[in-house]
């Protein structure tokens, strides 16, 4: 059987000289076959089109991975390779953040881990679905546009989300009704912990979250600006937001309705899906084959 590298060229990290390595590392454990995307979408379409392949290994950014996810077979095992600015799946999955160290042990090792997926409105995710305020940070820093071929870093998230909350005054109130909790000002449900990562910083959002699992939602009821802080000191240095009374948490859930007072962005896996009024979470147990 076949083995297919999927490779987006555009990835922040992706040169040719990297794609070439990682594909020799990748041939250290069998003849693979180099595919390059070509546009949006494109690697759904690659991935459909390897059912009879017995592994797909994905060089990408979190959203190259997503696209993956979403055309890939059932039953086939995926390999995902740093070539993002962060590539929050294979980090969470415990693998190097380096691409050459990661093609290196996934081409040697061939062990697999069975994960669930999340899916909302029927779009799959790997680790993370975001309804209002973070899915409007990374649709601002998508504006930003990439004029080095390179998306924006660390510093552009942050710098977005202070314009986002000066603009509101620094006080989100509620403005999405989840089903059976209640109101709150946005919504983040996740797949593993950590959620996403700052720079080395592991963002606890979800602490109780696990591949394994069904789906964990974080939702800040409202946030002014006494609770950022309270907020920040949660996220990246102790996750207490499981008994916290001014959030609402959601610990292995199958199925999460939100409903927005108005369209709010949704993002998934870190890229921009456009605007919702509604949002159907839903849990995929045991989706997925990785090899790690």
């Amino acid at each position: 059987m076949r083995r297919v590298l999927i490779v987006n060229p555009r990835a922040s990290a992706v040169t040719p000289e990297l794609i070439e390595r990682v594909r020799a590392e990748l041939a250290a454990g069998g003849p693979t076959q180099t595919i390059l995307t070509e546009r949006p979408g494109h690697a759904s379409e690659l991935a459909g089109a390897c059912a009879d392949c017995s592994a797909v290994y994905v060089l990408a950014g979190d959203g190259g991975y997503n696209e993956v996810l979403n055309g890939l077979p059932g039953g086939v095992p995926v390999g995902f390779v740093p070539g993002g600015a962060t590539s929050v799946l294979p980090r969470a999955l415990g693998l190097p953040r380096d691409p050459i160290a990661c093609a290196r042990q996934l081409a040697a090792a061939g062990h697999e881990r069975l994960i669930s997926l999340g899916r909302a409105n029927g779009r799959r995710f790997a680790f993370a679905a975001g309804i209002g305020l973070d899915a409007a940070i990374v649709r601002a820093v998508d504006r930003r546009g990439r004029p080095d071929g390179v998306r924006p870093g660390d510093l552009a998230f942050v710098a977005e989300l202070v314009r986002l909350l000066a603009a509101r005054r620094f006080l989100l109130e509620p403005e999405l009704e989840i089903a059976g909790l209640g109101r709150a000002a946005f919504a983040i449900a996740t797949n593993c912990d950590p959620y996403t990562y700052a720079g080395r910083l592991p963002v606890h959002a979800t602490p109780l979250a696990r591949f394994e699992l069904g789906l964990d939602l974080v939702a800040p009821v409202r946030l002014g600006l006494g609770g950022l802080a309270a907020l920040a000191w949660r996220l990246l240095v102790r996750p207490r937001q499981v008994d916290s009374p001014a959030v609402r948490y959601l610990h292995d859930a199958d199925r999460v309705e939100i409903t927005c007072d108005r369209p709010l962005p949704l993002e998934l896996d870190g890229e921009d899906v456009g605007d919702v009024a509604e949002v159907v979470l839903e849990a995929e147990r045991g989706a997925l084959r990785v090899l790690i």
